[in-house]
């Protein structure tokens, strides 16, 4: 009968840092032609965000110009700007032309 199989040591710690990806923002940016409704709307069909979630977001893209709406991958993160900039104009202002505003950015 063999004797148990020997395995390579592995550092640990090395292959973590290898699969870890840096985490980036996604970042609504505020403007005068989407109403809150809007907003908190998109946030629940992209993210899946409670209308309260959506509120406060929405409250702060309003008062600080630029709210984080979520922190993910840099693949995600790109996708979840596109569907933002995809997601159409808000029906309830006229003047409305398209979608918002995302950005991403590296989070720190």
């Amino acid at each position: 009968m063999p004797g148990p199989t020997t395995l390579p040591e592995l550092d640990v710690d090395q292959e973590q840092k290898t699969k870890r990806q840096p985490p980036y923002h996604v970042i609504l940016l505020n403007d005068d032609d989407h109403t809150y409704e809007y907003v908190i709307e998109m946030l629940k069909a992209l993210f899946g965000y409670p209308i309260e979630k959506g509120f406060a977001l929405a409250q702060q893209v309003d008062t600080v110009g630029r709210a984080v709406v979520c922190t993910t991958t840099l693949e995600r993160a790109e996708l979840k700007r596109d569907q933002i900039h995809a997601y159409g104009p808000d029906p309830r202002i006229p003047r409305c032309a398209g979608s918002m505003s995302a950005v991403i950015e590296p989070a720190e």
